[in-house]
């Protein structure tokens, strides 16, 4: 609740650009669902850009556009989410690399 009243705070400045910092920390899937929901709905109403620093994957496919993946601060890939998702040096980085 209190992650929703910060947003609506910020929203009442009319700003072009939020930028949320691991808004799903410490949220479990249905509280992380909903805030996407959030999400999608500044995004689309306001008509407002977000930058979403985010390691919940399934958040950040959900509702980015663009996705630009780092690792340890390395530039690793930058596009849409099913461009990232197929990403052989995203894959390597997230997931780890198979074992022959």
């Amino acid at each position: 609740m209190l992650k929703k009243l910060e947003l609506a705070r910020t929203l009442m400045r009319g700003p072009k650009l939020i930028i949320l910092d691991e808004p799903a920390a410490g949220l479990n899937d249905n509280e992380t669902d909903a805030m996407a929901g959030v999400i999608r709905r500044i995004r689309d109403g306001y008509k407002c850009s977000i930058l979403l620093v985010e390691h919940d994957m399934r958040l950040v496919m959900g509702v980015c556009d663009r996705i630009c993946a780092i690792s340890f601060g390395r530039f690793l890939a930058c596009g849409k989410p099913e461009e990232i998702r197929v990403d052989k040096g995203v894959q390597v980085a997230y997931l780890g690399e198979e074992e022959a």
